[in-house]
Parts: structure tokens; C-alpha cells; sequence
């Protein structure tokens, strides 16, 4: 049964041990971030004395266990109990850790979120009636993800407009010592699209300007920056309604960061995740829709001929994002429930929390890259290659510039078109074990003939591209090479010790006494 709200989850957190309890009065200005880097540096470290260990390797079938990143935690969650200026709790590294990751979707392994998946995407057209029959359960359950409009929620317990609204009650943080100010991280931001109506949910960071006003990092690649302008085309001294929700499920907390396709509401794909519906209750002051049992509602309106500077912040590359001008979201209302728990997250120099989100994506998604291009066995991306800047393809290749064609589809991917570096490995290297890619792929290149450049759109992020939001990629194809690629030398074997030789020194192993 899903998560009812945050709250439940914080419950199933504590009774397995993976959330600790902060009762001393700690400053959400710089403290609390300096708090959560010493226990993720010390579980980091602590479980690595000797460097990365490689995790078990991945068998080629999306339902085998997947691959663990080392370590498998950045410490427990922390429920901050007393922020320094606020009644209000915190809640921080909720999602650090593959096994978080696992109990927030309520699953043993991350594939079975993926063999769900293909379990609707491989559906065949019906030939017949009994195919047709054997259909209906399918389509029954499709149906039962579709979120649930509700007239009350939890939500709108506290509701407060106009002067009372103060976003300074919450215990926003403020990150690192050059940030521009305090930040939301973990919000859900709701929008329309002007033209068709149809709901965008998204992750942006919100800086805090005031008591009421913040800005909105709708970045220039975002669906909420697309709505935004298309707004604008058809009024420029308009307004577009936004509201924001804090703190929901985990499941639905999750859904804003997914890349899923444009036309594919995150509600729904939340209720997927969930196995029920997502229960969406009207805001207090615009038309948009919100969960029913978040902890705390923003609602309000960007006006479209309004900017301001916002940033510096410092990102999930490791360094600041450099300021910009972004829109304002000017807070109306903010609903919120009796107790509210504020659900945020640090971003910074990796590894942070993010990357086991970043993982659980990785991972939940690579049968629907492998069902467009089944050459792809495996896809790693390392923590410090922070999402974007680094991907590790293994494919199984069958015919000359391979490599290549599979570079150039996954830069037409959704978000992976921001991918900096791409690497493509032969099908029987284990990406998910650094040093073995390393040593494989240097050792299978000649960077003249293998690597390739490109333009293309970058993070907006990206620091080092030439403007922002365009800048160059890098392709390498390690891939061994053949005749037909024109590379007439012998390709050596690796060098592996036999099978016979093997057994007999197991055997002998308890005598020798050098182990």
C-alpha cells in the first residue's frame, strides 16, 4: 500500500533504522548543510578506505540485481528538530542511500520499477477477442494511476494570504557561503501550458528574495521556462498561475525530477510509481491543482514582464552557478498543514544526496533506452561525472561506426541531449567498475581516430561551455576495433589466467599461507 504523505514515510524510515532524530537547536544558515556533508564524508570514506570499491556486476537482463554504488549510503536521514528561527521540522537526506531509494518506491530492487515498465511498454496490439480479454486487467490498472481530484486535503489545514504570508517561518536554508541567499531545492512547481492546458510538474530551485516573493530557476531547456514564454507571446504584461508543494509522498516528491515525455502528466506517473492514485485538491487562490497531503503549499503567479537576478548558488557541478536573470514568483497564499515537516535537500560538491536519486533514474529508465536501441547493454553514470557531464555505454556492436550511431542517438534523449562526455564500451567491459573502463578504454584508443566532437545544447549549469546553454560534446568510441573500420592490425587477447590453473591453486589455497 503507498505512502499516505511524507509523514509515513518518515515513520518507515525510522523503524528501519535509517533516520536519526536532531534535538539540539541547529542554524539553518550554513549549519545544517555542514552537518549532512560530515555524515555523508564520513560514509563515504568510511566504507572506502582503499578507493571505490566496484560493485556486483550487472547481468545483461533488465531483471537482474542492480548494480550498487559504493558506498551504498551517505549516512542516515536526518529529521532536524528544532531548525535555529522555526517551528518548523526539517528533513534532510531523506532519499541518501540505494536502500532509501528502495523504501520511498516501495521495492526491493530498483528493476522491478523497470520490469513494470516494459511489463506496459511491450503490450501488443489485440488480434482477437481472448486477446483482448487477457488486455482489460492491463488497461484497468493503467487507469487507476490517473490522479483523483478531492474537494478538501490535509494540505489546506492552515491557510494564511496576503500580509500573514511569511516564507521566513520555514526553516529555508541557505547553503554555502556564496549563495545569493536561502533556497527551496525540493519543491514540486505546477504550471499550465497556456496553448493546451495540460499540467507540467518540475523540480526548480526557488531563491528567497523576501517575505513573499522568490525567484523561479526555470532554466532555458525546462518545460515551466517553455510555458513561460509561450505566455508571453500572447500576453507580455501578463501572469501565469504557480504554485509550488512541499514535502509530498516520496513517490510524488520524486515525479518533478523524472525524465518522462513531455505529454505524460507526472501525477499520473506518479500514481504508477505509487499503485494509487495521486489525490490532487484545488488551490486556494488559482486554478491549479496540488497533492492533497503535502506539507506545505506556495500558491501564487509569475508575472511575465518581470526579472531579477538570481543566484549565486551553489550547484550540484561541485562549484556556484553564476547569477542570472529568471522570473519572480510572487506567493499569493501559503496553505500548509498543523505540524508541517519542510522537505529539502543539499546540493554540492558530489557525492550528494541527488546522485542515489540520479541513480534510481539510471536505473528505472534504461529498459526504455534499450527497447529504442536494444544494442545497449548497460549505462553507468559516476557520481562525479554529475549527471551531465559524463555516460558509460556498453553495447554489443555489430557493425563498423557503431559507436558512433549510438552517440548521436542518446544526444537526442530528452535530457540526455546535456551529456558532455559520452564513452562507449564494448558489450563484456563492467561500466559500473571504474578502473576496469579506464584501463579498457585508454587502452582501445587512438584519440585521433576515436573521438569525436559536436555543438549542441548544454546544461544551462555548465560553467565551462563557451555561452550559456551551447557549447561542444565529446563521443570516444573504446569499442575494439575492426577491418571494416579500417584498422588492419591484429586486436590482442586480453590476458585472463586458464580455468585448469585456477582450480588447482583454489585448492591449494588454504596451505600456502599468503593469504
Amino acid at each position: 500500500m503507498a505512502y499516505r504523505d511524507l509523514r509515513e514515510f518518515v515513520q518507515k524510515l525510522e523503524k528501519e533504522g535509517e533516520l536519526k532524530r536532531v534535538r539540539a537547536e541547529v542554524d539553518p544558515v550554513l549549519e545544517i548543510t555542514e552537518v549532512v556533508q560530515r555524515i555523508g564524508r564520513e560514509a563515504w570514506r568510511g566504507s572506502m578506505p582503499h578507493g571505490l570499491e566496484p560493485p556486483v556486476r550487472e547481468a545483461a537482463n533488465v531483471g537482474a540485481k542492480a548494480p550498487t554504488p559504493s558506498p551504498s549510503r551517505l549516512g542516515p536521514a536526518l529529521l532536524f528538530e528544532r531548525p535555529k528561527g522555526s517551528r518548523v521540522p526539517l528533513l534532510i537526506n531523506a532519499f541518501g542511500s540505494v536502500r532509501r531509494m528502495c523504501l520511498a518506491l516501495e521495492v526491493n530492487e530498483l528493476s522491478e520499477i523497470a520490469e513494470r515498465i516494459l511489463g506496459f511498454l511491450k503490450r501488443e496490439t489485440p488480434q482477437g477477442l481472448f486477446d483482448k480479454i487477457k488486455l482489460l486487467p492491463k488497461l484497468a490498472e493503467l487507469g487507476s494511476f490517473f490522479p483523483k481530484s478531492v474537494k478538501t486535503g490535509d494540505c489546506q489545514e492552515v491557510v494564511q494570504k496576503g500580509k500573514d504570508v511569511n516564507l521566513f517561518d520555514f526553516p529555508i536554508l541557505k547553503y554555502w557561503p556564496q549563495d545569493g541567499g536561502r533556497f527551496i531545492t525540493f519543491p514540486l512547481v505546477f504550471t499550465k501550458n497556456p496553448e493546451t492546458g495540460k499540467r507540467n510538474v518540475g523540480m526548480y530551485r526557488m531563491q528567497i528574495y523576501d517575505e513573499r516573493t522568490t525567484g523561479m530557476h526555470w532554466q532555458t531547456q525546462k518545460h515551466g521556462a517553455e510555458h513561460f514564454r509561450r505566455a508571453r507571446e500572447k500576453n507580455p504584461e501578463g501572469r501565469i498561475s504557480v504554485s509550488a508543494a512541499i514535502g509530498t509522498d516520496p513517490a510524488t516528491a520524486l515525479a518533478g525530477m523524472l525524465p518522462i515525455p513531455p505529454d505524460l502528466d507526472e501525477m499520473m506517473f506518479a500514481g504508477f510509481l505509487r499503485r494509487e492514485p495521486v489525490e490532487m485538491v484545488g488551490c486556494q487562490t488559482n486554478e491549479l491543482e496540488v497533492p492533497a497531503y503535502a506539507e506545505i503549499v506556495l500558491e501564487g503567479y509569475v508575472s511575465l514582464n518581470e526579472m531579477r537576478t538570481e543566484g549565486p548558488f551553489g550547484d550540484h557541478t561541485g562549484f556556484y552557478s553564476l547569477e542570472g536573470e529568471y522570473p519572480v514568483f510572487h506567493v499569493e497564499c501559503v496553505t500548509h498543514r498543523k505540524e508541517p515537516i519542510y522537505l529539502t535537500t543539499v546540493v554540492g560538491p558530489p557525492p550528494q544526496e541527488d546522485f542515489y536519486m540520479g541513480h534510481a533514474v539510471e536505473r528505472i529508465f534504461l529498459p526504455v533506452m534499450k527497447m529504442q536501441y536494444p544494442e545497449i547493454v548497460d549505462v553507468s553514470m559516476p557520481a562525479e561525472g554529475i549527471f551531465h557531464n559524463l555516460m558509460i555505454v556498453a553495447i554489443r556492436k555489430s557493425y563498423p561506426g557503431h559507436a558512433r550511431k549510438i552517440m548521436n542517438a542518446i544526444w537526442s534523449l530528452g535530457q540526455a541531449m546535456f551529456t558532455k562526455v559520452i564513452v562507449v564500451v564494448d558489450h563484456d567491459v563492467d561500466i559500473h567498475n571504474y578502473g576496469e573502463v579506464v584501463w579498457k578504454a585508454l587502452c582501445a584508443l587512438d584519440p585521433e581516430r576515436d573521438v569525436q566532437f559536436v555543438l549542441g545544447p548544454m546544461d544551462t549549469l555548465d560553467h565551462a561551455a563557451r555561452i550559456q546553454d551551447f557549447g561542444s560534446k565529446m563521443g570516444v568510441d573504446a569499442t575494439r576495433k575492426w577491418a571494416s573500420e579500417g584498422f588492419t592490425r591484429p586486436w590482442p587477447d586480453e590476458i585472463r589466467m586458464e580455468e585448469a590453473t585456477k582450480k588447482r591453486v583454489e585448492e591449494l589455497w588454504k596451505t600456502l599461507g599468503v593469504h
